[in-house]
């Protein structure tokens, strides 16, 4: 298409558009209640579409360098799935890093429980105080002070 007669093209359909519009809206008066509410639901349905549709065609700055100086500068599409990939270091970093402490956590409780667990066993005690609500406590207390 050529460069020249795209603004004039435009302008043409702008004006056409704009036609419409108005033949539509002068009819919009003569119409029953909940064909028109219906009408402006579709209406602003179709508004908010298109400012979804025009907010994803946007493209991102990027940083510019330019000997020892950067700049931000429009976005490319160059490199697409290399920067993609890059963009997705950051959250699988962490991710790893969430199941270490994940990992890390269960390890240290499991290791707790183990030696309450060793001190009930090697302890030689009366079968009552096992049943005795405060004696866990006692435990860990008395292994910390240890």
């Amino acid at each position: 298409m050529n460069t020249a007669n795209t603004p004039s093209h435009e302008m043409a359909a702008d004006r056409f558009a704009r036609r419409i519009t108005a033949r539509l809206s002068s009819g919009a008066n003569d119409l029953p209640y909940d064909i028109s509410e219906r009408l402006r639901a579709a209406r602003t349905q179709a508004l908010a579409k298109r400012k979804v549709t025009v907010q994803v065609r946007r493209v991102a700055p990027a940083v510019v360098h330019s000997g020892h100086a950067a700049a931000l500068g429009g976005g490319s599409e160059r490199g697409g799935w290399w920067s993609a990939l890059v963009s997705a270091v950051p959250v699988m970093a962490l991710l790893v890093g969430l199941v270490v402490i994940n990992v890390a956590q269960d390890e240290q409780g499991t290791n707790e429980v183990a030696e309450v667990d060793a001190a009930l066993l090697t302890d030689e005690l009366p079968p009552a105080a096992y049943s005795d609500p405060g004696f866990v406590q006692f435990l860990k207390t008395a292994h910390s002070s240890n």
